[in-house]
Order: structure tokens, then sequence, then C-alpha cells
């Protein structure tokens, strides 16, 4: 994967954009909980979205608002999903469209809005406009830091890039932020993934871009298996860098897409970091599979097998969980030519423990960052996901999430 160059600013580095986080009280009176993003052009916009048939009010409002593939803007709350909350969730998922646009003088149509917490509960609606009000009065081109602190839940770390690229003779800006920490397997962590951008690209090739982008990057990670309510990802393009649109799947388009994958799976790869309890980083390849799908299909039944995970959090040399996983995702294999690396050691081969040391084998568990690569042996494809461990940690944290 190509490296870009990084420069300062988070979600505001791209020209045309404005943020702001404030505090309003729905967590605490300490954290930032509601925070806007605002483009001040018209912008192509794109989303991809949960798969989650029990989806939360602001997910179906912002699909609606965003159908066209134009915006301006996005508004999000932390602390409260809006989620199962009925008529009165989309009500208010609709009322903090309208006190965005009223403040910013939009269209309601023009604003997406997201909502990340505890699933049932309806919003405190009178803190949530207050800070609607306050956010878009604040909104700079240095409120990076507190957009990126009121998207927060159980996130340990803020998760943010902003990069610059060369795009049909000009310089273009790419910046994401997003948040998720647990009930990671975006199907699209709770994840909110937020991306803005100064290209100039057609709207329907914005969507496509994304779509590819996600499915090697948001798609392609796990925590704990569970698909939230409310995951989202939205980028706003608008134009402001200069350069000829984008219209056409041309080398121009291919160097944005690829810029743009890059920002995904550099955010996508964070959330895993932060996995809730996690102590171990694990990058499951997949190779030798008949196609892209049957490869991630194996590698995701590896990522999310909790043998395999709490495997690796107690060190513990049992490689057999792996091919077990695989076995039964339902990807083809010839099990008579699977071979296992761990680490970079050549853990089984013809489908048959190499008598790598259990010891040894331990030791190369206990590293922080591991790489575990898989051949099915029946063809040439490969697929890349990347997951956790599970703790105490992790048991602890959910196990009191409301209480």
């Amino acid at each position: 994967m190509n490296e870009y160059k990084t420069v300062p600013g988070g979600i505001c580095a791209p020209r045309g954009f404005k943020a702001a986080g404030v505090k309003t009280g729905i967590k605490s009176l300490k954290k930032e909980d509601v925070a806007i993003i605002c483009s001040e052009q018209v912008c192509s916009v794109a989303g991809m979205y949960t798969l989650n048939k029990m989806c939360a009010a602001p997910v179906t409002l912002t699909k609606r608002h965003f159908e066209g593939g134009h915006g301006r803007a996005i508004v999000v709350n932390s602390g409260c999903a809006n989620a199962c909350t009925g008529d009165q969730g989309m009500q208010d998922a609709i009322c903090m469209a309208k006190e965005t646009a009223t403040a910013l003088g939009l269209l309601p149509e023009e604003v997406a809005v997201s909502s990340t917490g505890v699933i049932g509960t309806f919003l405190p609606m009178d803190k949530v406009v207050e800070g609607i009000r306050k956010a878009a009065k604040t909104l700079s081109n240095q409120g990076h830091d507190g957009a990126m602190q009121a998207i927060m839940t159980t996130d340990t770390f803020v998760k943010e890039i902003a990069i610059e690229v060369p795009v049909g003779g000009k310089m273009i800006r790419i910046a994401g932020m997003a948040k998720g920490a647990g009930m990671i397997e975006p199907n699209m962590a709770t994840m909110l993934g937020f991306i803005t951008t100064d290209a100039a690209i057609e709207a329907a090739l914005l969507k496509e871009a994304l779509e590819d982008a996600v499915e090697r990057s948001f798609n392609a990670i796990t925590v704990d298996g569970d698909t939230s309510t409310n995951d989202t990802v939205l980028v706003l393009a608008n134009g402001a860098a200069g350069n000829a649109v984008i219209s056409t799947k041309d080398e121009t388009y291919s160097a944005f897409a690829k810029a743009l994958e890059y920002v995904c799976i550099y955010l996508a790869k964070l959330i895993v970091r932060d996995g809730e309890g996690a102590t171990k980083f694990l990058e499951i390849n997949v190779t030798g599979a008949q196609n892209f799908v049957e490869a991630k299909i194996a590698a995701k039944a590896i990522a999310n097998s909790p043998l395999v995970k709490t495997a690796f959090f107690g060190q513990d040399p049992n490689w057999g969980r792996i091919v077990a996983a695989a076995g039964y995702s339902g990807a083809d294999m010839d099990q008579t030519r699977v071979v296992l690396f761990i680490g970079g050691h050549k853990i089984v081969a013809d489908g048959k423990g190499t008598g790598f040391e259990a010891d040894a084998l331990k030791q190369v568990m206990a590293e922080r960052d591991i790489a575990i690569t898989l051949d099915l042996g029946v063809g040439s494809a490969q697929a890349t996901v990347w997951t956790c461990d599970f703790s105490y940690e992790y048991v602890r944290i959910n196990g009191e999430y409301t209480t």
C-alpha cells in the first residue's frame, strides 16, 4: 500500500471544512458529546450503513437525506444511540437535522445525523438542542479535536488522520475520524466514521469508491462479531481543491480511490487496536482461496472465533482452533494442502503440524502484534481481516456497560 504525506488539522484539514465539539451533559459535563462537521460549499456525499435490521432512527434519516448524493453537514451525538426508540426517536433525529440546518442556514435535507451510545434510551433533547446551537456558533477550521472527542464512547484514544496526495494535477486532501472499540463488526463497530475531502468528484463515483474502500477496511475488522444498530461511514467531497471533477473511472479516479482506501484502512486498524480490553492486534491473512469472498469468509471466521481470540489472549499454542474455524467457515479448502504461519513461523504444512515447539509458539503469541497466514490450497485469491483478542477486561467492560 502506498504511503501518503500526513498533514495536521484532522477532519478540518481539507479546504472549506469546519468542525466543533461541545459538552452538554449527555455523557457528563466533563466530556464533549455533540459535534458538527460542515462544509462551506455543497458536497458530493456518500454513505455506508449498518445492515442490522434494527437500525437506529438517525441511520434511516441520513440515508433518506443523502440519497440524492449531495449535502453539507453532519451532526452527531454520543452517550445515546437513539436506537429502538420508535416514532419519538425519529422525531428527535429530525429535530437534530432541523436545528442544525437552522443554525447554519442550510436545508434539513443537507444534514446527516448520527448517534452512538446506549440502545433503547431517549435523547435528552433539551441538552442536544443546546449543544447543536453552541457547536454551530463555535465552528472552526481548528475544531477537529473537539469534534473527535465528542464522538467517543468507550474509546481510549482518538482515531483520526489527514493526508495530502496529488490527484488530477492538484494537491487534494482526505481526512477522517472514527470511533469504535466494542460491538464491532460493521458489515456495511459500535462504529462511526466521517471522512472529508476537498477533491471534486461526482457523487456516483464517490459512492463506488467508498463502497470498495469500506469492503477492505471497516468491513474487514471485527472485535466481537456484533454488528451495531448505528454503524455509519460518511464521506463529504466539496471540490475546494480545484481539480477537474472526477467523472470517469480513469487514472485520476484510481489515485483518489486508493487514497480513500488508505484513510479507511488506517482508521479501521485503530478501531481494532482500541478493541475493548484488547491486548493483541491480530492480522488474519487468508491466501490460496478460490475468490476474494471465500478468502474473507474464512478470515472472518478465524477472527470471530472466541476460542481463537481467547487462545491468543492466554498465549495458548492451540493452533488447531485456527484451522478448525476456517474449516467450518463455508469457504472451500483442501485440507491436504493447508499451510499455516503464525508470526512468520510455519506451524502447519500439507494439513499437518510441522512439529514447531509449543513453547516457542507460546513466545510468538506473547507479541503484541501478530500476523496469521492461512493458505487454503484451492486458488490464488486472498483477503485480510484485522481483529484483537478477548480478555477478562472485555467481559468486565461489557458486563457493566449500563451499570
